[in-house]
Formats: structure tokens, C-alpha cells, sequence
């Protein structure tokens, strides 16, 4: 799935930010350049589990929106009308995908995702 990385980054992700925080399964996580401090949002996979949110990782963890979670150690989730604060992010492996919904992990395992990123919901 990298090849689709540069499309998706330059030309879908910029349209899907209009619309996609309206979307089942769907979300924009906002956060800050570990190094510039420039705002950036990312449409992402978000799925609820208990107090945390999970976020499908399609194209691995080594790609900049992480490493910036990481390092700030917080974000925030535009859902619907609403923002929702995570923090503590926590990078795991799981190849059952497990904590997927039923009906994604088909196309998880297509694609081979086996990464993902859980966040704690920050009350307040």
C-alpha cells in the first residue's frame, strides 16, 4: 500500500478532510510537527474501544503523523461536530487485528495491516 502513500497524501487527503469526520469508522486526527510546530490533520481509520480510540495503521508506524503523535504524546480526534482529546499513545502488533471491527479486518488483512495506534480519551 506505500505506493498509493504520495496520491493519498497530496490529492485524496486533502478532499476526505471536507467529509470524512462524517463517516463511520472514520476521523481526523489533528496534531503538531515535532519540529516546525505547524498544525497538520490526517483523515485516519478510528475505531472506539472502551476509553481509548484505535487507529489502523495502513501504512506502517514509520510514517511522519506517528513519530509526531509520538513525540507530543497527545492529539485530537474530529469526529462528527465534535473534537475528542487523545492522549498516551501506545504502538502495537497484532495480526488478529482483533480490536477491529468484524467487517474491516478483511480488507486489514489484504493489505496486510498488522500496526496499529491506541490513544487514551482525555476526559474534559
Amino acid at each position: 500500500m506505500r505506493f498509493l502513500r504520495p496520491f493519498t497524501t497530496h490529492v485524496f487527503n486533502p478532499f476526505s478532510r471536507l467529509f470524512v469526520r462524517w463517516l463511520p469508522g472514520f476521523g481526523v486526527i489533528r496534531y503538531r510537527g515535532r519540529r516546525t510546530g505547524n498544525a497538520y490533520r490526517t483523515p485516519m481509520n478510528a475505531f472506539r474501544r472502551g476509553d481509548a480510540w484505535v487507529f489502523a495503521l495502513t501504512y506502517g508506524s514509520d510514517v511522519q503523523w506517528v513519530k509526531n503523535v509520538l513525540a507530543a504524546g497527545e492529539a485530537e480526534l474530529e469526529r462528527g461536530r465534535g473534537v475528542i482529546r487523545l492522549a498516551d499513545p501506545e504502538l502495537f502488533v497484532d495480526p488478529s487485528r482483533r480490536l477491529m471491527p468484524f467487517w474491516i479486518r478483511p480488507f486489514l488483512t489484504l493489505m496486510r495491516v498488522t500496526e496499529f495506534l491506541r490513544m487514551r480519551t482525555v476526559d474534559g
